[in-house]
């Protein structure tokens, strides 16, 4: 691995890894984090296109990018409104957990990954793995039913919202389309979603009159860089897709670290041992099942 490409793979780590705790001190509802990042996004996804003089699909290819995007704000949604409940050093872990399992079985069964029993009994002891370490991060030593309650209304969120992920990840593999060349429609789905939802709760509240609506662009630049540099990072001249796809999961580990002493969510010393452990799973896990 060359230091070029070890410095593109780390794009993802720390744009996917900062994200939620940008966003999260920006501050604002789900509805101003929603729209604010796809803008964000947006903006930075036409920027790319204009400086590449990369195309613009068309026909079923520029709508299934559409929908990919449109999952993944659909996601990202229910993630915001968890953040809520229980804070992004929690709900990182888990929704990683969810989108690496997701990803996972659709590989398996639609795909055809893991083909071979050794690799299938690997794989999905691996996927156990992850379940087991989500959970440990998600671990309370002194729970109270406020925080039971909270946590268990967020798994339902981020189990509702892990269909959007996976549509992001598989409809742009539905199409057969070139990554890069997916990144703008994608992004216009992102936005797309995003305004509609934001629109659907204006007379309750009008986000697009909010400055913490604009102020949330900057949380968009960082989605954005990671998942420009991670379709670079997974290139076969880059790193590769395995080594780019272990490479962007270690996020979850910034994002969770940083959301503990940056956003100053609470967690005993036991608690955050039993976070890293978890983490450490996690991460494990993921690297056996992207080798398989």
């Amino acid at each position: 691995m060359s230091a070029i490409a070890l410095l593109v793979g780390l794009g993802p780590v720390l744009g996917w890894g900062l994200f939620p705790t940008v966003s999260a001190k920006f501050g604002g509802k789900p509805t101003n984090q929603i729209v604010g990042a796809t803008f964000g996004t947006l903006i930075f996804a036409f920027v790319y296109l204009l400086i590449s003089g990369n195309s613009i699909p068309m026909g079923s290819k520029f709508v299934l990018s559409l929908i990919s995007g449109a999952g993944w704000s659909f996601g990202q949604i229910m993630s915001f409104k968890s953040f809520k409940l229980i804070g992004s050093s929690r709900v990182m872990p888990i929704t990683t957990a969810l989108q690496l399992i997701a990803t996972a079985l659709w590989g398996v069964f639609a795909l055809g990954d893991w083909a071979g029993t050794t690799s299938r009994i690997i794989g999905f002891i691996a996927l156990i793995v992850i379940i087991i370490g989500a959970t440990m991060t998600a671990w309370q030593e002194h729970p109270d039913k406020q925080g039971s309650k909270d946590l268990r209304n967020a798994v339902v969120l981020l189990l509702i919202g892990v269909i959007g992920y996976w549509l992001y990840s598989a409809a742009p593999q539905a199409a057969q389309i070139n990554g890069k060349e997916a990144f703008l429609p994608q992004a216009l789905g992102m936005f797309i979603t995003a305004v509609i939802y934001c629109l659907i709760n204006i007379k309750k509240d009008n986000v697009f009159k909010q400055k913490e609506s604009y102020l949330q662009i900057i949380s968009g630049f960082f989605f954005a860089f990671a998942a420009l540099t991670y379709l670079i990072s997974a290139q076969p001249d880059m790193n590769g897709l395995a080594t780019g796809f272990v490479l962007s999961q270690t996020s979850v580990v910034l994002a969770t670290l940083t959301g503990v002493y940056f956003l100053h969510e609470s967690k005993t010393r036991k608690e955050l041992v039993v976070t890293l452990l978890g983490l450490i799973l996690i991460v494990a896990a993921a690297t056996a099942t992207a080798f398989l």
